[in-house]
């Protein structure tokens, strides 16, 4: 899947709004994730208000990029859907890895900020999007149309030293 490889935290973006067809689709492939016992508690609230994402681009030192997306998406886990509650983090991280593949897809760039298990950032990220008690942050995805520049630019990452068989 090429994709994968295509895949960069992408930053900065075009002053282009996001279609809400494509923030459909990066939300429907984030829903395709596995998950515990099925137990699929991820929730997001869509950003696309300038004011917002200001607001929410400085709950940490490594959002800033929030306000210059055109669309961030928050992810959230609703714990009342939990079977297996100390997996709910995996979950997350696997939704959250199907937003970034897919914006890939469709032509968009996207930064993955881990919000979560600072509780500090998790309690204010949650406050400026209203989320309910029993809604966990886990993170926020920032979208849009990549602008160019050289983080677009591929890495080959693949290291045989961290490869062993069998055992260590």
């Amino acid at each position: 899947m090429q994709e994968i490889f295509s895949r960069r935290s992408i930053r900065n973006f075009e002053d282009r709004k996001v279609e809400r067809e494509k923030v459909n689709r990066l939300l429907e492939a984030a829903m395709q994730a596995p998950s515990a016992q099925n137990q699929r508690e991820w929730t997001f609230v869509v950003v696309d208000d300038k004011q917002e994402l200001m607001v929410l681009s400085r709950v940490s030192p490594y959002s800033g990029m929030v306000a210059k997306s055109p669309v961030t998406i928050v992810v959230l886990c609703d714990t009342a859907r939990l079977a297996v509650p100390e997996i709910w983090q995996q979950d997350m991280a696997a939704c959250t890895e199907n937003i970034l593949l897919e914006a890939v897809h469709l032509g968009l760039g996207a930064c993955w900020m881990g919000i979560a298990p600072s509780q500090e950032r998790m309690d204010a990220v949650a406050k400026i999007v209203g989320a309910p008690p029993s809604v966990k942050v886990f993170g926020m995805v920032s979208v849009g149309y990549p602008a160019e520049g050289k983080e677009n630019r591929f890495i080959d990452r693949f290291d045989r030293n961290a490869i062993h068989l069998n055992r260590w």
